[in-house]
């Protein structure tokens, strides 16, 4: 199955055993933007990389804690409504700045992924490098359609996701991610 053919995705985080990385995607594929992050993952799992372990999740915060357990290095991507035009690309490096509710309200979910990082966070749970990646959705309406911006952006961050992964493949335990960047 090709980028162009997955519709529905919402957050992606890549770890794997080897170089302890996890992606998981992330959200609801019936309500249009909302699906991207599941995309994003079963993109990832297409290349088939043997040090990283991908995952699909609906969002739901403590599911997402459990999921990363064990992993140093954890990868999310999600469709986010911050008000940018729909394509916009957020990369938050969750070690260093916090990650906004704002982004993620329309979860489905009481317990929002900014909720479970920030949770986390407190709690000193989080795995050594947490990057969210954020795509501006459009549409989160029901339907299995994501719009065209949102399709090209994910399409950009499965590349930046595969230069993280082998970035993250050559680090130690110090790896340092890079603070939020819009792309």
């Amino acid at each position: 199955m090709s980028l162009a053919g997955i519709r529905n995705l919402k957050i992606v985080m890549i770890i794997s055993n080897s170089t302890n990385t996890l992606l998981i995607g992330i959200g609801n594929e019936y309500r249009s933007d909302d699906g991207i992050g599941l995309m994003v993952a079963r993109a990832i799992r297409e290349k088939q990389f043997p040090s990283v372990t991908v995952k699909e999740e609906s969002g739901e915060g403590v599911s997402m804690m459990e999921s990363w357990k064990g992993f140093q290095f954890v990868i999310l991507v999600d469709a986010v409504s911050s008000g940018a035009m729909p394509g916009t690309i957020f990369r938050i490096d969750a070690k260093k700045e916090k990650v906004s509710n704002n982004f993620f309200h329309y979860s489905t979910h009481a317990f929002s992924v900014a909720e479970a990082v920030e949770l986390a966070r407190v709690m000193d749970s989080l795995p050594t490098g947490l990057i969210v990646y954020g795509i501006e959705g459009k549409n989160f309406t029901a339907g299995t359609t994501i719009s065209a911006d949102v399709r090209k952006a994910a399409k950009q961050v499965v590349n930046r996701i595969i230069a993280d992964a082998a970035e993250i493949a050559g680090q130690t335990e110090n790896r340092s991610f890079s603070g939020v960047a819009v792309y």
